[in-house]
């Protein structure tokens, strides 16, 4: 057997994983029917799709035609990049309020492509900034605080 197209044989693996784990944890709970689903028929039934799908990638890989050689190389700077972002938003969230720190990973995530722009990541941080405010605080009503604490006097 030849690996023809690696990334898509590792996505398929990926999705075969992770669809299979779903299955397996989803049989303690009540399964259900369609009609009546229980607690574990979404994770099941989503499980499936997604072993199937990951199957017919992880197929695609093998068995197409010549692709490039090698392996892709995985790049740690984005990923590192990606997950400092997200953890400092997670610390920062509560003193600097919903819409600065929801900028700043907007920025600090940007960071990460190699087509990085000043003048994109912070358009795209406003745009995405108000579309969380409207989203999770007026539409769903998440108590998040809006403002940084230094402003409110909320520490």
């Amino acid at each position: 057997m030849r690996i023809r197209h690696p990334k898509d044989f590792l996505t398929g693996v990926m999705f075969v994983f992770f669809g299979a784990a779903a299955m397996a944890l989803s049989f303690g709970l009540t399964i259900g029917s369609a009609a009546k689903m229980g607690p574990g028929y979404f994770p099941l039934v989503l499980g499936g799709f997604l072993v199937v799908l990951g199957g017919v990638i992880l197929l695609r890989g093998v068995a197409g035609s010549q692709g490039p050689a090698g392996w892709p190389i995985l790049q740690l700077k984005p990923v590192a990049i990606i997950l400092v972002s997200v953890v400092l938003f997670s610390q920062i969230l509560k003193p600097l309020g919903l819409l600065l720190s929801t900028a700043a990973l907007v920025v600090l995530v940007s960071r990460a492509s190699h087509e990085f722009r000043w003048k994109e990541a912070l358009l795209n941080a406003a745009a995405l900034t108000a579309i969380v405010l409207v989203v999770f605080v007026y539409f769903l009503d998440f108590q998040l605080p809006i403002w940084p604490s230094f402003i409110t006097g909320r520490f």
